[in-house]
């Protein structure tokens, strides 16, 4: 009996020790579209091709980028409604931590809990995992950070990453471009030079994202205008 006798079954191990459908998962990751951040000495950025599939949609209606708590936010590869429910979960947490603390709940707390609730969804029966990983971008005590989660629940702290579509290129680009003493305006420039190795068509500001948070502890989306001026840097 073969792997595929396993793979409609969540909570069942293959005999190879897989649960295929958390495989089945990063796949639908894999071919979302393009995220990374990088974390900077003085903060995090993390930005996102959010290209839609016709140019009649209002591209301002959707976001990729969402904040949970005041300093921090997260950005995802993958399914979008499936994000949209953790995104409901994680500052529903993030509420309860600060009515029983009166505290902005911690950015590696709050990853901890986004992991547990998309972990708590590969071993129940009539449910399936969520169909994202998520990059977390935060800035609290311990200074700035940068989190991924992947479908098991499994979370992971990075200097720079890439998931998504290209996330093979976007991350051997980041390691030839990262560096420890980074400041976040070059952090910003180098996660669009990624950004923009795998892209298709042209990168503009109606169809990417890019959200910071620096040494003030505020996480934002940029606009657009700022956008499209990190662009002409750029060129």
């Amino acid at each position: 009996m073969g792997d595929s006798a396993y793979s409609f079954s969540l909570t069942t191990f293959s005999r190879t020790g897989k649960l295929l459908q958390i495989e089945y998962a990063l796949n639908a990751v894999s071919n979302g579209r393009t995220s990374l951040g990088i974390r900077a000495r003085n903060g995090v950025v993390i930005v996102t091709d959010k290209k839609v599939q016709s140019t009649l949609i209002d591209t301002t209606a959707t976001s990729k980028i969402e904040s949970i708590t005041p300093e921090a936010g997260m950005v995802f590869s993958g399914v979008g409604p499936d994000y949209r429910v953790l995104v409901k979960r994680a500052r529903k947490k993030s509420q309860a931590y600060y009515r029983m603390y009166r505290d902005k709940q911690p950015v590696l707390q709050l990853v901890k809990d986004v992991a547990g609730v998309m972990q708590e969804f590969t071993q129940s029966g009539g449910v399936r995992p969520f169909g994202v990983s998520l990059l977390v971008a935060g800035y609290d005590d311990e200074g700035p950070s940068l989190y991924q989660v992947d479908p098991s629940g499994a979370y992971f702290g990075w200097k720079a990453t890439a998931i998504g579509k290209n996330y093979v290129n976007g991350k051997a680009f980041l390691e030839k471009r990262f560096n420890e003493e980074m400041e976040l305006e070059d952090a910003v420039h180098t996660a669009l030079l990624t950004l923009r190795e795998g892209f298709e068509g042209e990168m503009t500001c109606d169809n990417i994202e890019v959200a910071v948070v620096d040494d003030t502890r505020v996480f934002r989306s940029l606009t657009a205008a700022e956008i499209q001026d990190y662009l002409d840097e750029a060129k």
